[in-house]
């Protein structure tokens, strides 16, 4: 069994806040109700240090200001997994940064592991195993009372967190890597939270891609129609009206609702008619236009684009040994988006590599073998 405390007063809370100040190292995670409630909403925080594990309800404290201070302040190291939605989410409800912030998840890519899930990195670095229950994970965590073995569960993403952040950046250190891992980890903790733009959700929906452009003017319609009964019944969009059903009525407008799978309460009754007007409305509308990348808006002629591909296979080549040999993700070499404009412009090489999208180690790392491969290609 794991030990914890769980805090659902004030003065608990604020009296741990005040036993974490002057801690270096603070191990954190979080449990939100995505997979049941819309908007989601930060239901849980487990928290970690000095081996000593605590469950904070903020559902039940009302001033969480005490914690934002010890995530940002920048006198206590924050210890995350896989942390990218834990600080998009801390951003959404609190408006909360976190500097300085170490994810384990990066310092195991960089070590050369390939499972990076929280279990397989804590089996992998320290033996410890700790069970992934996909049910548990999955649970609607704005209930209350908390059960039991959800909290034990909760607690054991946080406690074995100090011990694994130390493992791993021993390991990097003798890699000469632990610089590379506190980088990305940086950027990870400079992730905002941005709201859905509603003029481009049609284009998140999946099999969105396929459709022709009536179909995909229906479906934007559809997609503004589910999103109001999300908000009407506090529920994720799958469990409104899934993608694959709005799919399907855009791509077969004419079909029986009854015979539709996956309208549910929405093929009968005063829902089936609006949804009928969402599909009327659809078609006497504009297609969306698709989203395009940022580009520097130059046009390659035919010979411009074969010599483009052909570098760009050669440097995809490049980095995939360069992955082979140090046992890293490819991808973590650099970046695909970067190579696609250096392909195009090897002229701009000195721009792209000085790009947002490229880590200060990678340009340390790799960039006069990949200038020299770009130039003579």
């Amino acid at each position: 069994m794991s030990e914890f405390q769980l805090i659902e007063k004030q003065e608990d809370f604020d009296r741990a806040m005040r036993s974490l100040r002057g801690e270096p190292m603070v191990a954190f995670d979080l449990e939100s109700n995505g997979f049941f409630r819309y908007p989601e909403r930060v239901c849980l925080i487990q928290i970690a240090a000095a081996g000593r594990a605590m469950i904070v309800d903020p559902l039940s404290v009302e001033d969480m200001t005490p914690l934002g201070q010890i995530l940002r302040d920048g006198g206590t190291e924050i210890v995350l997994h896989a942390g990218d939605h834990d600080i998009r989410s801390l951003d959404r409800d609190w408006g909360w940064r976190v500097k300085p912030l170490f994810d384990t998840s990066v310092g195991a890519a960089f070590v050369g592991m390939d499972r990076l899930g929280l279990s397989a990195v804590l089996e992998s670095a320290l033996g410890v195993k700790i069970g992934k229950d996909k049910k548990i994970q999955r649970s609607d965590w704005s209930q209350r009372p908390l059960k039991p073995k959800w909290l034990e569960y909760a607690a054991n993403d946080v406690l074995h967190l100090e011990r694994l952040k130390d493992t791993l950046e021993r390991r990097l250190r003798k890699l000469g890597r632990l610089e590379w891992a506190r980088e990305e980890s940086a950027r990870i903790g400079a992730i905002r939270y941005q709201a859905q733009d509603p003029e481009t959700a049609v284009f998140r929906v999946k099999g969105s891609q396929k459709l022709k452009p009536k179909q995909l003017a229906i479906l934007n319609s559809l997609v503004a129609y589910r999103e109001r009964h999300t908000l009407r019944m506090g529920r994720p969009h799958f469990r409104v009206i899934p993608d694959a059903t709005l799919v399907a009525l855009a791509e077969n407008p004419d079909a029986s609702f009854g015979k539709v799978k996956g309208l549910g309460r929405f093929a009968k009754g005063g829902l089936a008619s609006g949804l009928r007007r969402a599909i009327r409305d659809g078609r006497g509308a504009e297609p969306p236009r698709r989203p395009r990348e940022k580009s520097d808006g130059r046009r390659l002629s035919k010979e411009r684009a074969a010599a483009a591909a052909k570098r760009l296979n050669k440097m995809k080549a490049w980095r995939s040994e360069v992955g082979k040999e140090l046992s890293l993700d490819p991808a973590l070499v650099w970046p695909m988006r970067s190579l696609k404009r250096i392909a195009a412009a090897p002229d701009s090489f000195d721009d792209e590599a000085r790009s947002e999208d490229v880590r200060r180690w990678q340009r340390s790392e790799f960039e006069p073998t990949l200038r020299k491969l770009a130039i003579s290609s």
